[in-house]
């Protein structure tokens, strides 16, 4: 079977050595003869498990003193209403770049005054707004750092006079973060560090606490971070693979050598699509993702969308398809995602524009 270039938003492509691990443990999991999908969670060995992804999250991120990090069953949906039950008294302020900070905005809405401070809907979210002044009124400030349908990103970890909670599901581990300007930062695992299954949560913990409402207990920040996740049973199996992902990560030379790889892949993809007459990036340039590459046909050769979707699966190219909402071609180059990857895709470009041209 030939070598398959995975493309795929999410679930994403992760480390062989990752999922090689994985299929050992699901045989045979820490030694004890029992399979890793039937081992208990109350067991000295997953425990051990659960205290060590802890402390990779800490080590990678350079987490400082004072917080915590938290693993929960479900996707980031779900934490976008963690996110209001747990920090939203009066008024919240959302910085809205794409479908995902709007549902972000339409769960807060339910529980107070929340309303987008700037939004970049007017030009198909291909921007991020830069034009806003975070006000000091609100209970917290939230923004989505990377937006995986419309390929933008926020690189940078913005100064806020407020509580800063960001959304970094699809850029988690892509780049160092400045963990100490947030109050929260959170996101599913499956688009840079495991599989679908299991979320993120690196909380400040003296910034909890701030709301009158009753939250109920399986929903309190509180719960989950007494308990040390494992309130009710955690998603074993999604957490064992971002264990392996994250020890894949501090092998592979940490965050920083992450960062390196994937700014590297960016361009060499962008650098194509700025130069192969049959294509076009719709991000603004200042605003390119370095983890979802989205482009279009160019002017002109739009007819062509289908026949180079078929002709890059030809090609052993997977999950270029962009998102049912915006059509066109999206390349999710996460972590896993390596330098020949890129280049196969550039190569099958060219190809296509020697057909076409």
């Amino acid at each position: 079977m030939s070598k398959k270039h995975v493309f795929n938003a999410g679930p994403c492509i992760l480390p062989q050595e990752a999922l090689d691990a994985t299929v050992d443990a699901i045989k045979d999991f820490a030694g004890t003869g029992v399979s890793l999908l039937c081992i208990s969670h109350r067991t000295k060995e997953w425990d051990a498990v659960m205290d060590e992804t802890r402390a990779l999250w800490k080590e990678l991120l350079n987490i400082p003193e004072g917080y915590e990090v938290v693993f929960l069953p479900g996707g980031a949906s779900m934490e976008f209403l963690f996110v209001a039950l747990n920090y939203l008294e009066k008024k919240a302020a959302y910085l809205e770049t794409g479908v995902w900070a709007k549902k972000a905005l339409k769960e807060a809405k339910a529980y107070g005054e929340a309303y987008a401070l700037a939004s970049s809907a007017d030009k198909n979210f291909s921007y991020i707004p830069k034009d806003f002044t975070i006000p000091t009124d609100v209970d917290y400030f939230h923004i989505t750092t990377n937006n995986t349908i419309y390929g933008t990103e926020i690189k940078k970890d913005l100064d806020s006079p407020v509580p800063l909670i960001a959304d970094m599901s699809s850029d988690i581990m892509s780049r160092p973060v400045d963990v100490s300007k947030y109050a929260m930062i959170y996101g599913g695992a499956q688009k840079n560090v495991g599989p679908a299954g299991c979320t993120f949560a690196i909380i400040k913990l003296d910034s909890l606490g701030k709301v009158s409402r009753y939250i109920p207990t399986m929903l309190d920040l509180h719960t989950h971070i007494d308990k040390l996740s494992m309130f009710n049973t955690p998603a074993v199996l999604p957490l064992y693979v971002m264990n392996r992902t994250l020890h894949w990560i501090k092998d592979q030379g940490g965050v920083a050598e992450m960062q390196r790889r994937n700014e590297k892949k960016a361009a060499t993809l962008y650098a194509e699509i700025d130069r192969n007459p049959l294509f076009v990036g719709t991000a603004a340039k200042e605003d390119r993702s370095i983890m979802n590459v989205c482009f279009v046909m160019a002017p002109g050769y739009e007819a062509l969308q289908d026949e180079f979707l078929a002709f890059a699966k030809e090609h052993d190219m997977v999950g270029l398809k962009g998102h049912r909402s915006v059509g066109g071609f999206r390349a999710s180059i996460y972590n896993a995602c390596t330098l020949e990857d890129v280049e196969a895709l550039v190569a099958c470009m060219q190809e296509f524009e020697k057909l076409h041209a």
